[in-house]
């Protein structure tokens, strides 16, 4: 009895502790229950519906939870509809922006009379209320309000269209903060449009006010276009102030040093006396950094590189070669120094650094070759690099899709003629030909020391075959100045860039190994460029006859190409192309026609001369098409030049044939002949 009294009464001591908690003082106090204390908790048949503990029951949010605070209205953010939600995060955000930014309400109220002062069909006097009105708003406040995208823009437009006095105030409130805006995303533009509406004596004092944080600002992504953009705008005597800075540290301090007539740098430094390894490592710790950060698009970069690779050592000129090499070197190249430089890198850099700019120039060949600069890059590409597989995967393929187009471009026809006919001073000009032969000096003068070790290893075989020939001392002895006369004699030729080298080949002379020819032949007619090229000329003759740039190409082509390379690979193509002209040249004469006949026009009247003198198999094919019988009609005018070149030519098949019928207009004056050519015609 005593043990069933004991089991009945745990539950209820249990219960009793649960329920109830003495203090420290000895009085009780009801605990919070797990559990809900309602009867049917308590009932056993329940138990079963019981969740438990950690069932999904929600937790207790705390007070300061973002659910329980209430609406401005007083309501929550349910009881909102979507519309007045938007508008209420509108108006904190509203809120945020006037605490973050002091002037934006001013910005505002700019923005608002920016939208109606920027139209294209407002009248001028509404315009200018509009921008005295802004200006006003603005004053005093300008350099706090220039770097914000929208405040920046009222100010150009305000720069764009006011007076000259209200220019004037905008500039003498920029110019103290002009390095500080020069940094600044937004504000470059203002900066850049204050430079191009500033007057000589404000330009001159901007460039002036540069002076000492001209390498900073190269250095900056943002500030280097200012420093470029004031570098267009000045003059011969403001590019050289701005230049010096990056020259010398003395030339840097001292600005009375600056102030020399002298441009280039190796000039510079005889003059003043200036220690070049001084000179080396100030421009080393100016370039270094900006090409780093590849800020590399700027012609006042390109030309301070220029002047490196000028007095550079060995070394110094190789690194800056290995760190241009790739697709870097393609954001250069649309200047003229960047030109040269793509230029030097591709004539001094190894196979592999010529293999990363080929390859760093694919997707852009097209846009390269219509470029002024940069089509000369290219032109020494397929001057210098022997690696023909690499240059007619890359630039040759992409070359063959827009074929017509760069026949008709002015730059991008070079590349075409330089192929067809090289170094041609009729397509290229005396600066074209000139950076064709540049070198890095202390890169080419490692032709010296293979030029003595030659002289070294001719002198031993010279002794060698004396001594089995047995050749008296006195006889060898003139045999070996010869050898030393002949070797000074092509070291001199190395230097000075000449020799006996041909002048089609003195490119080749240090850019590569492999035979010009063979190199040309591998570009143009194993690769398909050559047939190609024809088939486009067959397709638009009329075309490249008639223009002023196209003409030169189907001339070179119909031709053959300088040194006949097209034949005899091609002629079965070359005749189809000269039966197409003598097809246009044989279509009727008609005032009527809007269309000028190809006999007729300048261009191709011109172009058709010059085949007939050069190309007697052209000649030929339109004299039987086109001319024969019909010499009368074409006598006169632009045409009359086509006719006469018959009797000029100097092919004597060209003559017998046209002779018969062109005597008769020779002796009446219909046709006239300048008397040296009849006179040479005769004899």
């Amino acid at each position: 009895m005593a043990a069933k009294n004991q089991q009945t009464q745990k539950p209820n001591k249990r219960k009793q502790f649960s329920s109830t908690k003495t203090d420290k003082d000895g009085s009780k106090s009801k605990k919070p229950k797990l559990l809900s204390s309602t009867p049917s908790s308590t009932n056993p048949s329940n138990k079963l519906l019981k969740k438990p503990f950690n069932s999904s029951k929600p937790k207790r949010e705390h007070p300061t939870h973002s659910k329980f605070k209430k609406s401005e209205s007083g309501n929550d953010n349910k009881e909102l509809t979507k519309r007045e939600r938007r508008i209420q995060a509108k108006e904190l955000a509203e809120a945020r922006k006037k605490k973050r930014k002091p002037h934006y309400t001013l910005e505002q109220e700019l923005a608002s009379l920016w939208e109606k002062m920027r139209r294209r069909n407002i009248a001028k006097e509404d315009r200018s209320k509009l921008i005295t009105e802004a200006l006003q708003k603005m004053k005093g406040k300008i350099p706090e309000i220039a770097g914000s995208h929208v405040s920046s823009r009222v100010l150009q437009t305000c720069v764009k269209y006011c007076s000259q006095i209200e220019r004037d105030a905008v500039f003498s409130e920029l110019q103290p903060h002009l390095l500080t805006l020069s940094c600044n995303a937004y504000a470059v533009h203002l900066v850049k449009k204050m430079f191009d509406a500033a007057s000589k004596k404000q330009l001159a004092g901007v460039i002036s006010s540069l002076r000492g944080h001209v390498a900073s600002l190269l250095r900056h992504m943002v500030g280097s276009v200012v420093i470029e953009h004031a570098y267009q705008l000045g003059n011969a005597t403001q590019k050289q102030e701005l230049l010096m800075e990056l020259y010398s540290t003395e030339l840097h301090l001292f600005k009375d040093l600056a102030s020399i007539k002298e441009s280039r740098l190796i000039d510079i430094i005889s003059k003043l006396d200036l220690q070049k390894s001084s000179v080396l490592r100030h421009m080393s710790s100016v370039i270094q950094p900006i090409l780093e950060k590849g800020i590399v698009d700027h012609s006042m970069i390109h030309r301070v590189l220029i002047e490196y690779l000028n007095i550079a050592d060995k070394s110094s000129a190789a690194d800056i070669i290995q760190q241009l090499s790739g697709p870097l070197l393609v954001r250069m190249i649309h200047t003229r120094d960047g030109s040269k430089i793509g230029m030097l890198c591709v004539k001094h850099g190894s196979a592999k650094e010529r293999k990363k700019i080929i390859k760093g120039m694919k997707g852009h060949i097209s846009k390269i070759a219509r470029d002024q600069c940069g089509c000369m890059v290219l032109v020494g590409i397929v001057s210098m690099v022997d690696d023909t597989k690499l240059i007619t995967k890359i630039i040759i393929r992409e070359l063959q899709t827009t074929l017509k187009e760069l026949a008709l471009d002015k730059s991008a026809r070079r590349l075409l003629l330089q192929l067809l006919h090289p170094n041609c001073s009729r397509y290229l000009n005396a600066d074209g030909l000139a950076s064709l032969n540049l070198t890095v000096p202390s890169l080419s003068s490692k032709n010296e020391s293979e030029i003595k070790s030659k002289k070294l290893s001719r002198d031993e075989e010279s002794s060698k075959e004396a001594a089995k020939s047995d050749i008296p001392e006195e006889n060898l002895d003139e045999e070996s100045t010869k050898e030393v006369a002949t070797t000074d004699s092509d070291m001199e030729a190395t230097e000075s860039g000449k020799g006996d080298i041909p002048e089609e080949n003195l490119n080749s002379a240090e850019g590569g190994k492999k035979d010009p020819s063979l190199r040309r032949r591998e570009l143009l007619v194993n690769s398909g460029l050559a047939e190609n090229l024809i088939d486009v000329c067959i397709e638009n003759a009329e075309e490249l006859l008639t223009s002023n740039f196209g003409k030169e190409v189907i001339f070179e082509v119909a031709k053959g190409g300088s040194d006949g390379i097209l034949h005899p690979t091609l002629d079965e193509k070359l005749n189809n192309l000269h039966e197409a002209i003598a097809e246009l040249a044989a279509k009727p004469k008609s005032d009527e026609s809007e269309e000028e006949h190809v006999l007729e026009n300048f261009h191709s009247s011109r172009t058709i001369r010059k085949l007939i003198l050069d190309c007697p198999a052209f000649a030929s094919s339109l004299w039987k098409k086109s001319l024969e019988g019909k010499c009368q009609l074409w006598a006169q005018g632009h045409s009359s030049k086509v006719v006469s070149a018959f009797w000029e030519s100097s092919d004597s098949e060209v003559r017998k044939v046209a002779k018969e019928e062109l005597q008769p207009l020779v002796d009446d004056g219909t046709l006239k002949i300048p008397e040296t050519k009849q006179s040479a015609n005769e004899n």
